[in-house]
């Protein structure tokens, strides 16, 4: 399968796939999250790598202090932030709407 993107005719056939590999794949796309900045120091929270509200450090944490098992895997606190994150906003959408409807 040929896909022309309009490179360089004289180009190696490894850079041309080079090139493609990178055009195509780049960080940033449409409408994507991107890699935000690089180099910044800051560390990216578990919160913001999994797209949530909800601190899931700190769900991780509870769930280990509240031995509720011997081990908890990585992705259950995200997975129960999740869940909770979503409970809480059916609940705030609903007490919304009710309250729009009483004024």
């Amino acid at each position: 399968m040929d896909i022309r993107l309009g490179f360089n005719s004289r180009c190696t056939a490894h850079e041309n796939s080079h090139s493609r590999a990178h055009a195509i794949m780049s960080g940033k796309g449409k409408g994507g999250r991107g890699k935000g900045k690089t180099g910044t120091g800051k560390s990216a929270t578990k919160s913001s790598k999994a797209g949530l509200q909800f601190p899931v450090g700190r769900i991780g944490r509870y769930l280990k202090q509240g031995k509720y098992a011997t081990r908890v895997g990585g992705g259950a606190p995200v997975y129960l932030a999740a869940v909770l994150e979503y409970l809480c906003a059916e609940i705030l959408e609903l007490a919304g709407n009710a309250a729009r409807d009483n004024k």
